[in-house]
Formats: structure tokens, sequence, C-alpha cells
């Protein structure tokens, strides 16, 4: 059964930059609720316990250095069929493959500093929430 929550991240790109704000912008033009938001700081083995599935993969070391080496901002988003839509939102990881208005085509700048996070699956949006957030944390 589908949720109506979904996980996202603003990397440490898009905060560095100032997107902050425009990007929290398209969100709710969109019609998201944020039920849950922080800005926050990765450590290490925060990112390498958050993509530990990508452990064995060439890129996880430039990954975990990637999001730890600045402040993101974590939220919960909810909507009717939130994570569909919020990928829909976000658009291609390549941001050159990344359909026109996406956030990633907007504010991205390449496949490894892609802006921003958004869950893949309910099971995953559900993992990632609890990941960042305590339940009192969440409204």
């Amino acid at each position: 059964m589908a949720t109506n929550r979904t996980f996202t991240m603003l990397k440490p790109d898009a905060v560095e930059k100032g997107h902050i704000g425009a990007i929290l912008d398209k969100i709710s033009a969109s019609g998201f609720r944020i039920v849950a938001m922080k800005l926050t700081q990765m450590t290490k083995h925060d990112a390498e316990t958050f993509y530990a599935i990508h452990k064995e993969r060439p890129f996880f070391g430039e990954l975990v250095e990637y999001m730890t080496r600045g402040p993101i901002v974590a939220a919960i988003l909810e909507k009717d069929n939130a994570v569909d839509d919020f990928r829909t939102l976000i658009g291609a990881t390549n941001p050159a493959d990344a359909a026109e208005g996406t956030i990633r085509k907007l504010f991205a700048n390449s496949i490894s500093e892609n802006a921003v996070h958004g869950s893949d699956s309910d099971d995953n949006a559900a993992i990632e929430s609890a990941f960042h957030f305590s339940g009192r944390e969440m409204f």
C-alpha cells in the first residue's frame, strides 16, 4: 500500500549555493506539506550508514566525502502519492537528462552533485525518515 510521505535531503551543493528557499518553494508549490525539517550535517559514519547500499560501488568514498562536506536540509514531505510525485519533481539523477522545470534541471550541476535526494520507494522513505528524525520531530 502506498504511503503519503517521502523523505528528501537538500544536499551540500544546494545548501552551499543558497538554493534552500527556492527548492522549498518548488516543493510547496507542488502540493507537498513539510511534516519534519532540519538543517544538519552528516558525520562520516552517518553518510556511510545512510548510503550503505552503495558500499561496494566505486563512487562510495566520493559520495561519503561529498555528503559530509557541509550542511544538508533533511525533510519529510506529505502528499498523496508522495514518493512517485516527488521523484517526478526532482527529475533524473543526471541534470542533463532531467526534464525542464525539475529541481535537478534548475539547481544541480552534475550526476554527482545533483542538489537533492528523494526516496525511491515507500519502504525506503520510512527507513530514511527514521534515520534522520525521531517520532516527536514529525508533525
